[in-house]
């Protein structure tokens, strides 16, 4: 299996996709929580966490979603279909994945990902060129303080800050050695989720992710929009007791 994974305890099984500035262990009290009950599969992706990216890598993030998919499904570890949670880019990663085979997964459930067809905002480039001007100067933790700043809302606390510079360091120091590579992105069809889907959206994040979400709540065919008067970027690490509850609640009600 090409990507690094993990799983944890029995009963429905669902997948957690992190965001591109994360790693598998953003997820860390969802695991705990939905471990008493769910079989839960964690990754990480090609250039994050324990997962290499090698040297002009040619791959695709969602093919390589559904590979282990079918790998899990040989062993025996899940079934036909399972749940799928996702965080910005991995929520990008899972609407390609559901895209190209819809009757995988059982229920959708997306934390403010990145939409095809919405134009980078001023704000988003803004971010974009001081981490951009950071990383050419070699300055990889400016460029990581600049994004830890960028991606985690009002409500965020020491500790996932620090998580987040961790996570997002690491990401930095295994793709600028892999140089340029190539990531084959499948098209999205959101008419083909016809499967529950909860998608999620923090009023304090960037305009992008805001007017991305409310662009793909009115194309999917069953989706449950909500906008979350406190959060940033990423819910589940701003606010951990309430991103448990919002995660379990999504998947179960």
């Amino acid at each position: 299996m090409t990507i690094h994974h993990a799983v944890v305890g029995d009963g429905p099984a669902v997948l957690l996709v992190h965001a591109g500035v994360a790693d598998s262990r953003m997820w860390g009290p969802q695991v705990e929580d939905l471990g008493r009950d769910h079989r839960v599969i964690t990754v990480d992706l090609r250039g994050y966490g324990e997962t290499p990216l090698g040297v002009g890598a040619s791959y695709s993030d969602a093919g390589d979603l559904l590979e282990l998919l079918d790998v899990l499904q040989a062993e025996g570890t899940v079934g036909e279909q399972v749940a799928v949670v996702a965080a910005s880019y991995g929520g990008n990663v899972v609407l390609q994945a559901v895209s190209r085979a819809p009757g995988r997964f059982s229920r959708v459930v997306l934390l403010a990902p990145p939409v095809d067809g919405v134009e980078p905002t001023a704000d988003l480039r803004a971010a974009w060129d001081e981490e951009e001007a950071l990383l050419e100067k070699g300055d990889v933790d400016g460029a990581t303080a600049v994004n830890v700043r960028t991606w985690l809302g009002p409500e965020a606390d020491d500790a996932a800050r620090e998580l987040l510079f961790a996570m997002q360091k690491l990401a930095f120091e295994l793709q600028l050695a892999a140089g340029d590579v190539e990531n084959e992105e499948y098209e999205v069809t959101p008419e083909k989720f016809t499967m529950p889907v909860k998608l999620f959206v923090g009023a304090h994040d960037l305009e992008f992710f805001r007017t991305g979400a409310a662009h793909l709540a009115s194309q999917l065919p069953n989706v449950e929009f909500t906008e979350l008067d406190w959060a940033g970027h990423l819910p589940t690490m701003e606010r951990r007791d309430e991103g448990v509850t919002l995660v379990r609640e999504a998947l179960t009600k």
